[in-house]
């Protein structure tokens, strides 16, 4: 059940062309983002060098700060390995979550 409060998000986005994820967090849902990555919004940024980006991954928080920390936590492992376990093993995903709140 959504509340009336103003939700956060970490996403990760996916582009089979140039076969790249890319981490990002946002106050506006992460389909929308999407859209706009896919519509070049963002000028010269990273996701404008394609357009065929996908939505991999949303996690949803209740503020801001726990939304930067997993999008941080998530760059920081630069693993496209851990990245891919944390989208397709929802136990994982929970695991991740749990660590985000605590950190």
């Amino acid at each position: 059940m959504m509340s009336d409060s103003q939700q956060f998000f970490c996403y990760v986005i996916y582009s089979k062309s140039i076969d790249k994820y890319y981490i990002g967090m946002t106050s506006e849902s992460a389909d929308l983002r999407l859209k706009k990555h896919n519509e070049g919004t963002y000028g010269t940024h990273y996701t404008s060098q394609t357009k065929d980006w996908v939505l991999s991954l949303e996690m949803p928080f209740a503020n801001a700060s726990l939304a930067r920390k997993a999008e941080l936590y998530l760059k920081k492992m630069k693993s496209r390995r851990f990245i891919e376990k944390i989208i397709n093993d929802p136990v994982e995903y929970l695991k991740l979550i749990e660590k985000i709140k605590s950190i």
